[in-house]
C-alpha cells in the first residue's frame, strides 16, 4: 500500500511521483530495529568488506555492511537474518531489504540525529544556560558536555585534552556549527583537514542531548589524530598530555587555514597571547673573573628583546625536596600557585642551558588570551628516565588577577584581567605508567564534575586543589560577568 507522499517529492514537470519515490513507503519491520545496540561512534566501513563506500547499517543487529543491490553484503545479510532494517550511513536514508525500497517514517528521526546531531544557533546559545538532564535510551540520566569519553587502551591523556576542550564554550560553539568550517578550501591530498571534521563531530556527539548513551567512543577522532600526528600519538600507547596539547592546538589551527603570524583562526583567537622575551648570554663559568667582566661588555652579551605569540604557559616548579618525618612518611611539598607564575613578572630572571652556552631569560606578558592555559611541568627527562615532581600547587579556582604581570603601558589598555578556574587535568601515577583524569566545571549548573574515562562524579570545589593538577583552562571574565561557580 503506497503512503501519502508530502507533496516536495512530486516531480516539477509532471505533477506526477518520481520513480524512486514512488518505492517509498512505510516498512512493516520498524518494530525490528534495536536501538540498543546502535552505535555510530566507530569507523563507518562494512564488517565483511572493510570498505568505507556506500556502507550500511543494519538496524537490528548494528553492524555495518556494504551495498544494498543483489549480491551485496547487506543485502546477503538481510536474507541470510532476515534483518530487514538498514540506514545509509552517508546519505542517511533508510532502506528495507531484500525489498529495496526506502522507508520514510518520522519515528526514525531520533536515529539520524544520533549518527549526524545538529545545532541550531538558538541551541547552542542556550547551551551554558541550561541545567537540565538529559535521558539516553537505556535510561541512564546525563548532562550533555560531561560525557565520559571510552578509553580504548592507552589513550586517557587524549580523552582528557579533548573533554577539556570541549568545555571551552567559544571553541566548542564554532565546532559544533558545521557550517562554520565546511567550506575551508585545502590543497589536495591534505589530510590535515580530517582532525577538524572529527573534532566537530566529536563535540556534536558530546553535546547531543537525545544520545541512545551516556557515554561516546572518541575512536574516529583518534585514528585521525594517529594518521595525522604520523603516529607520534597512539591509542595503545600512554602519551603526554602536555605533548598532545601542544600539538592539537596547531594542527586544527594550520588546517582552519591559520598561519604564525598574520592568518588567526578560532584557536588563536581563544587561546593566544603575547609576550616579551629578554634573553642575555652568560660568560662560560669556567672562565677567570676579569675574562667574564670584559666578556659583559661586548655586544653579544647584552640583553636583546622579541615579542612572541604563545599559546599556553609554561610553569615551572621547585624541585622537591621530599624530606623524610619522624615517621618514616614521605613528605609531599607545596607551592602557591602565584610563586610559579613569577617566571612572568617580569623581573624574574630563569638560566637556560643549551649544549654549548648559557643564557638568562625574563618574561613579561603583553596580551592576555580570553582562555589562558598553564601547563605545569611535572615532568623531566634525564638520560636515564623520566622524574615526575609531585609538589602539589595550591591554587584557589576563582578570581585569580595577572594584572601584575603584564607590563606597565599594556595595564591600561586591558580592563579584564581576573580569571577562573573552567578545566583541570590530573596525572596520577608513575611518569610512564600513571593515568589522566579531569575535572570540569559545568557552566550551566555553576558544578564541578570529574571525568576518568567513563566515569562521571561530580566533586566539590575544594577537592580540585589538592590534586597534581598538569595543564588548567582558566577563563577571562567579562565586564558583566561575575562567579558563577559553586565556591
Amino acid at each position: 500500500m503506497l503512503t501519502a507522499v508530502p507533496s516536495h517529492l512530486f516531480s516539477a514537470k509532471n505533477g506526477r511521483v518520481d520513480s524512486e519515490d514512488r518505492r517509498s513507503r512505510h516498512c512493516p519491520y520498524l518494530d525490528t530495529i534495536n536501538r540498543s545496540v546502535l552505535d555510530f561512534d566507530f569507523e563507518k566501513l562494512c564488517s565483511i568488506s572493510l570498505s568505507h563506500i556506500n556502507a550500511y547499517a543494519c538496524l537490528v543487529c548494528g553492524k555495518y555492511f556494504q551495498g544494498r543491490g543483489l549480491k551485496s553484503h547487506a543485502y546477503i545479510h538481510s536474507v541470510q537474518f532476515s534483518h530487514h532494517v538498514f540506514l545509509n550511513l552517508h546519505t542517511l536514508k533508510f532502506y528495507c531489504l531484500p525489498d529495496n525500497y526506502e522507508i520514510i517514517d518520522s519515528s526514525l528521526e531520533d536515529i539520524t540525529y544520533v549518527l549526524k546531531p545538529t545545532f541550531t544557533k538558538q541551541q547552542i546559545a542556550n547551551l551554558d544556560k541550561q541545567a537540565k538532564l538529559s535521558r539516553a535510551y537505556d535510561g541512564t540520566t546525563y548532562l550533555p558536555g560531561i560525557v565520559g569519553l571510552n578509553n580504548i587502551k592507552a589513550n586517557d591523556y587524549a580523552n582528557a585534552v579533548l573533554q577539556a576542550l570541549s568545555n571551552v564554550p567559544p571553541l566548542r560553539n564554532y565546532f559544533l556549527e558545521e557550517d562554520n568550517y565546511k567550506n575551508i578550501k585545502r590543497p589536495p591530498g591534505d589530510i590535515m583537514f580530517l582532525l577538524v571534521q572529527r573534532f566537530g563531530e566529536l563535540m556534536r556527539k558530546l553535546w547531543n542531548p537525545r544520545n541512545f548513551k551516556a557515554h561516546v567512543s572518541p575512536h574516529e577522532m583518534l585514528q585521525a589524530v594517529v594518521l595525522c600526528s604520523k603516529k607520534t600519538f597512539q591509542i595503545t600507547k600512554q602519551g603526554d598530555g602536555v605533548d598532545f596539547l601542544s600539538w592539537f592546538l596547531n594542527a586544527p589551527h594550520s588546517a582552519l587555514g591559520g598561519t604564525k603570524k598574520k592568518k588567526k583562526t578560532i584557536v588563536t583567537d581563544v587561546f593566544q597571547g603575547s609576550m616579551r622575551i629578554f634573553t642575555k648570554k652568560l660568560p662560560h663559568p669556567d672562565l677567570p673573573a676579569e675574562e667574564k667582566e670584559q666578556l659583559l661588555h661586548n655586544d653579544e652579551y647584552q640583553e636583546t628583546m622579541v615579542e612572541s605569540t604563545f599559546m599556553y604557559l609554561t610553569l615551572d616548579l621547585p624541585t622537591a625536596p621530599l624530606y623524610k618525618d619522624e615517621k618514616e612518611q614521605l613528605i609531599i611539598p607545596q607551592v602557591p600557585l602565584f610563586n610559579i607564575l613569577a617566571k612572568f613578572n617580569g623581573i624574574t630572571e630563569k638560566e637556560y642551558k643549551t649544549y654549548k652556552e648559557n643564557f638568562l631569560k625574563r618574561f613579561q606578558l603583553t596580551k592576555l588570551p580570553p582562555y589562558l592555559i598553564f601547563c605545569i611541568k611535572r615532568f623531566t627527562k634525564n638520560n636515564f628516565f623520566v622524574e615526575k615532581n609531585p609538589t602539589i600547587v595550591n591554587f584557589p579556582i576563582t578570581n585569580v588577577d595577572l594584572r601584575e604581570y603584564l607590563s606597565e603601558e599594556v595595564q591600561a589598555v586591558h580592563k579584564n584581567t581576573t580569571y577562573d578556574l573552567i578545566a583541570n587535568i590530573v596525572h596520577d601515577g608513575k611518569p610512564s605508567e600513571g593515568s589522566y583524569r579531569i575535572h570540569v566545571l559545568h557552566h550551566g549548573t555553576g558544578k564541578w564534575y570529574e571525568l576518568q574515562d567513563l566515569q562521571v562524579t561530580d566533586i566539590l570545589p575544594q577537592m580540585i586543589t589538592l590534586s597534581e593538577a598538569y595543564i588548567q583552562i582558566w577563563k577571562r571574565r567579562d565586564n558583566d560577568e561575575t562567579n558563577q561557580q559553586g565556591a
